[in-house]
């Protein structure tokens, strides 16, 4: 299967720090990688409704059409790797990129899309930018893809990690533009919970 990259990009502002290393790390995919870069803010997305133990309404739900979820869904069920691109925010991941992982919850209630099993096996990504300098605080964040991606199984590639504030800080962190030279020629292992280890 041809690898096909769909980069989410979550941050509350364009042409972010989190975004530059994620475009600087894409830069080194082989050009016949297909690449899709979608902005959660042109795609938002309403507030999950949980619907799994309301006994008014039946728990299938419809595949969406014609609108911003319909575009993400079948944007993330063509790509064989999802790049998560949000800064830390208050230590995990924005707003709109938990908002978007909170629906992959919607879809696998979509008896004809099998998300659960379509998922299995892809590879997730993440990248992250952050003002600390101390990068365990990024914890959550990583816990966070990382336990998304075992559900299914995916494949998690890591987190790459970069440090920055001000929009363009994080092209002075070397250190950060070298891993991500790098960042995408690993083969990722199945994501485990930290109880399988």
């Amino acid at each position: 299967m041809t690898r096909k990259f769909l980069f989410v990009l979550g941050s509350a502002r364009p042409d972010g720090n989190t975004e530059t290393l994620a475009r600087k790390a894409a830069e080194q995919l082989p050009p016949d990688v297909e690449q899709r870069w979608l902005n959660l803010a042109d795609h938002p997305l309403p507030d999950f409704e949980d619907l799994r133990h309301d006994s008014t309404r039946p728990r299938a739900r419809p595949r969406p059409v014609g609108d911003h979820e319909a575009a993400l869904l079948d944007a993330t069920l063509d790509a064989t790797d999802i790049v998560i691109v949000s800064p830390l925010y208050w230590y995990s991941l924005s707003a709109t990129t938990k908002r978007y992982l909170d629906h992959w919850d919607a879809w696998l209630e979509v008896p004809e899309v099998d998300f659960k099993n379509t998922m299995a096996g892809r590879t997730l990504w993440g990248v992250t930018v952050l003002a600390h300098q101390e990068e365990e605080v990024a914890g959550p964040l990583i816990g966070t893809l990382n336990h998304t991606a075992a559900f299914f199984p995916m494949h998690f590639g890591g987190v790459l990690l970069g440090n920055g504030s001000r929009p363009g800080n994080v092209l002075d962190d070397t250190e950060a533009i070298a891993r991500a030279k790098t960042f995408f020629t690993q083969e990722p292992p199945l994501a485990r919970y930290p109880y399988d280890n």
